[in-house]
């Protein structure tokens, strides 16, 4: 019988079989060399060595918008007359925006040139002002500023269809969420109250009384208010007091606590124009009825009893 040597030595190691490599290994290494060649077609992720791609939002951010007053003359204003209709209307956002900046140019530096065309100008800005763009949306209303600004006292006899779909979208933009479009769109129609004659703004406006939309409403009982400010009582009474007293009271009932200011504020116009016509009737006719007892009297004769004593309860507190 054989005897194992004794000197502490291990046996021979047995040669271990090669392990398997796992076969998904392979397609992920080529996916991953293929998400990194260039031609691959596929846009690297997060990569922070890469300059960031201009957009269309970050050029609508970086549009410039002018002031009025920092708008120069134009260079050729016959030939921009000529051609600004065309450019108005281009699906171009950046030449658009340019275009209505050359209508404002005109508007304000070439205003005799602009007004055989401000029909066609104003339907195409009434257009641009639908842009889902915002700095075509802003310049837009911009451009209404301007022209009413030149051409308020002559606006709505341009063109009445033309002038009812731009008070349309006014109304409508100062309706929106959006600060800076219902900034830009309460400026125009600041400058639209103050340049157009207020009767006839004011027959416009009344149709907005019922409108669906309550911020449309409020902003129309706003431009209303604005309008009784500028009215004498010869205007209102071609209006008619008993129609716009009537505006006033529905008005005071509005949900919206604007359209609600705007109709006090309209009552208080009223009865400043009545109060000054009624003390000149008083200083010729020695039996003349007191200011307080006319008003009451026009008041109840217009309006329901509780509107009635609403309007003269307004009119009592301005007057103190």
């Amino acid at each position: 019988m054989a005897l194992r040597a004794l000197d502490n030595t291990m046996p021979a190691a047995v040669e271990e079989r090669p392990k398997k490599v796992a076969k998904v290994a392979a397609p992920a290494a080529a996916a991953a060399v293929k998400a990194a060649s260039p031609g691959s077609g596929k846009k690297k992720k997060n990569d922070e060595n890469s300059a960031p791609r201009a957009t269309a939002a970050a050029g609508e951010q970086a549009m410039e918008y002018i002031p009025s007053e920092e708008l120069e003359a134009a260079a050729h204003p016959k030939a921009k007359a000529a051609g600004l209709v065309a450019e108005l209307d281009s699906k171009d956002w950046i030449r658009a925006c340019e275009a209505l900046n050359d209508a404002r140019r005109l508007t304000i530096h070439h205003s005799a040139l602009l007004n055989p065309i401000l029909e066609k100008v104003m339907l195409a800005i009434v257009k641009t002002m639908k842009s889902p763009r915002s700095a075509v949306l802003k310049t837009s209303i911009m451009a209404c500023t301007d022209i009413f600004n030149s051409f308020g006292n002559i606006l709505s006899s341009v063109s009445d269809a033309a002038f009812d779909k731009l008070l349309l979208q006014l109304l409508l933009k100062a309706s929106q969420d959006k600060r800076f479009v219902c900034e830009e769109a309460e400026k125009a129609m600041r400058a639209m109250a103050a340049s157009m004659p207020p009767l006839l703004l004011l027959k416009k406006l009344k149709a907005y009384v019922h409108h669906a939309n309550l911020r449309v409403r409020a902003k129309a009982a706003v431009a209303i208010s604005h309008c009784a400010a500028r009215m004498d009582i010869a205007a209102m009474k071609e209006f008619g007091m008993s129609a716009l007293l009537q505006v006033a009271a529905e008005l005071l009932n509005d949900r919206l606590p604007e359209a609600r200011e705007a109709a006090r504020s309209v009552v208080g116009s009223m009865h400043g124009a009545f109060a000054k016509e009624a003390a000149a009737k008083g200083k010729e006719e020695e039996e003349a009825p007191s200011v307080a007892a006319s008003w009451e009297s026009l008041c109840s004769l217009s309006l329901p009893p509780i509107s009635a004593q609403a309007v003269a309860k307004i009119a009592a507190t301005q007057s103190q």
